[in-house]
């Protein structure tokens, strides 16, 4: 066991490396290193045949297959034109609510997500496929670019999430029931979502496309240009988009939900682990495709862009399992959790500064890393206050996800501006309308403490493996 300055030392020297701009997945080695070179005293042999068996261990486990094979999932639907239809459908099934381009934005991520993964790719395919229609039926540029920052997040808190995947390997919860309690909370986002869109497109209807304001030229159904008073100065219109290959979009669209269901259900149902389901999904999105048109070579760069991706998340993995045993066998973990259960505070407060700590790591490194650092920590003490395990992962997951929209880090907000090079965007225009999105998650997360019961319902309803 180590002593407190043994502690100090090896928590400082991560500390240290990660805000200095090191690689996550080398901070966590070298701490890991150091940790396992004080314990044994410097006997170097130990600490490279400790590093050398838990790599092994690590890479031969059958469920780190899970990542690159949903991401495959996800990047063969994209470049097949899935997310378009996607937005194509929804934006015509909403025609009737208000602010329906950007509620037809958040659905279709919605379903987007259940295939994707991951929230960067969503970012820049909707920022290339719902901006230009919003833009072009005079929608105002910071809600619209909001709106599609904002609705991304989901593509890591709806299942198939990286994120989901990750926390399951870092604290071995079940995969399967992860991207089951992750439902709920997901629809929970969604809805809260659409909610402010409606709210802000009834009390903005001129923000919205949907009366002219002063100035404004509104377009009839017919194409017909109206004037405001003033003399036409932006369009605002609301017509809907009519999509002349209607059946193809709707067959294209009920083959992804076909697919969505034959993985998701599989896995709920036992038919197939999360690893045989994803290989499923991605063999299933391989075919459609195919179907749509992708050529040998398209294919060839799908599988090269999974691969470049894959492989830093796996090394992190690698590195995050060698550092979690090093923090348990080392005593950290329990020398933390001790501290916080010591100070008399009571298990909500605890649970807030865990949120915090979240919120400000948020600020500065991606979502990932914040897993591989802090739940390691946060899972066994959050165990001992007595937080059920699904609940607190969904309450983590959220609360890591705000940091996606939160400044100076924001990756989602950085991705839709490189997506939208001609828009000559500011990053703070972005981050100031997505405030309303973050708040949406916060109210989220307020509800899951409250009620855990909206994360473990559904995988209580049967058991899954993991």
């Amino acid at each position: 066991m180590f002593d407190a300055t043994q502690m100090m030392l090896v928590v400082g020297v991560l500390l240290g490396l990660v805000f200095l701009g090191t690689h996550i997945a080398v901070a966590l080695g070298i701490t890991s290193a150091l940790g396992i070179y004080l314990m044994m005293n410097g006997d170097l042999e130990v600490v490279r045949s400790f590093i050398s068996n838990t790599a092994y261990e690590a890479i031969r486990d059958y469920i780190f297959a899970v990542i690159p094979l949903f991401i495959l999932m996800g990047e063969f639907l994209a470049r097949c034109g899935a997310a378009s239809d996607l937005f194509t459908l929804v934006n015509r099934l909403t025609k009737w609510l208000p602010g329906r381009l950007g509620i037809a934005t958040v659905f279709a991520n919605a379903i987007f997500a259940f295939v994707s993964g991951v929230s960067i790719a969503a970012a820049a395919a909707f920022s290339r496929i719902a901006y230009p229609e919003m833009k072009r039926y005079g929608y105002d540029r910071q809600f619209s670019l909001a709106c599609i920052a904002g609705s991304a997040c989901l593509g890591m808190l709806i299942p198939p999430s990286v994120l989901m995947i990750v926390w399951g390997v870092i604290t071995e919860q079940s995969i399967g029931s992860l991207f089951l309690a992750g439902i709920v909370p997901g629809f929970l986002v969604v809805t809260a979502y659409c909610v402010y869109i409606v709210i802000f497109a009834i009390r903005n209807p001129a923000l919205v496309g949907e009366a002219a304001a002063p100035g404004v030229v509104s377009v009839t159904a017919s194409g017909t240009a109206v004037a405001g008073r003033g003399g036409p100065r932006v369009a605002a219109v609301a017509p809907v988009v009519e999509d002349a290959d209607f059946r193809k979009t709707l067959v294209g669209t009920l083959l992804v939900l076909v697919l969505i269901l034959s993985v998701l259900g599989g896995i709920w149902f036992g038919v197939f682990t999360p690893t045989e389901g994803a290989g499923v999904g991605a063999t299933l999105a391989l075919f459609i495709a195919i179907g749509r048109g992708m050529r040998l070579k398209e294919i060839f760069d799908v599988v090269l862009t999974v691969g470049r991706t894959s492989a830093p998340l796996l090394l992190l993995l690698v590195m995050a399992q060698l550092y979690s045993r090093v923090l348990s066998m080392t005593g950290i973990t329990g020398a933390v959790q001790a501290f916080f259960l010591d100070t008399g505070l009571p298990p909500l407060a605890i649970l807030g500064i865990m949120i915090l700590i979240w919120f400000v790591l948020g600020c500065v490194i991606d979502s990932i890393s914040i897993i591989l650092l802090t739940v390691p920590v946060f899972a066994p003490i959050a165990a001992a206050l007595g937080y059920d395990p699904l609940a607190f992962a969904m309450i983590g997951i959220i609360a890591i996800e705000t940091g996606l929209l939160t400044p100076p880090f924001g990756i989602l907000v950085f991705t839709v501006k490189a997506a939208l090079p001609q828009e000559n965007l500011s990053v703070g225009e972005i981050f100031r309308g997505a405030v309303p999105f973050w708040i949406c998650l916060l109210t989220v997360i307020v509800l899951l403490i409250v009620f855990p019961q909206i994360a473990t319902w559904l995988p209580n309803l049967g058991k899954v493996g993991g």
